[in-house]
C-alpha cells in the first residue's frame, strides 16, 4: 500500500481558512495520525494523516485518505460523528465549507429540537 503523505501547509489552510472566515479568530487545531479501516471492507487498519481545528467545543475533522482525497466529520462527542453526506471529496475547500454547512444545519436542528421540547 502506498504511503500517503502528511496534510501539507496549503492544504492546512485550505482546512482552515474558512474557519477563521466564519469564527474570525484563529483556529486551534491539531495535526495527527488516525487508524481506520480504508476501504470499509478491509479489516487492516492503516494509518492516515488527519487535522483535527476545534473551535467552540466542536471538532472538524479531515482526514487524508489518499493523494488529493478526503473525509471530513465533525462532532462535539467522539460516539455522535456527523458528516455532509459526501463520503469522500477531490476539492478540500469545497469539503471545508460544506462541513461547515452540516454544522450550522445541525446546530440549528438542535436548537429547534430544544424549542419544540420546551413549548
Amino acid at each position: 500500500m502506498a504511503l500517503i503523505p502528511d496534510i501539507n501547509a496549503t492544504e492546512k489552510w485550505r482546512i482552515e481558512n474558512p474557519l477563521r472566515e466564519r469564527y474570525g479568530e484563529k483556529v486551534e487545531d491539531q495535526l495527527a495520525d488516525a487508524e481506520t479501516a480504508l476501504p470499509s471492507y478491509v479489516r487492516e487498519l492503516s494509518v492516515r494523516p488527519l487535522n483535527d481545528p476545534r473551535m467552540d467545543g466542536c471538532h472538524f475533522t479531515t482526514l487524508k485518505s489518499g493523494d488529493k482525497q478526503y473525509r471530513s466529520r465533525f462532532f462535539y462527542k467522539g460516539c455522535q460523528q456527523h458528516g455532509t453526506g459526501v463520503h469522500e471529496c477531490d476539492d478540500l475547500a469545497e469539503s471545508a465549507v460544506s462541513l461547515l454547512q452540516a454544522q450550522v444545519g445541525h446546530e440549528a436542528a438542535a436548537r429547534d429540537e430544544i424549542r419544540t421540547t420546551r413549548t
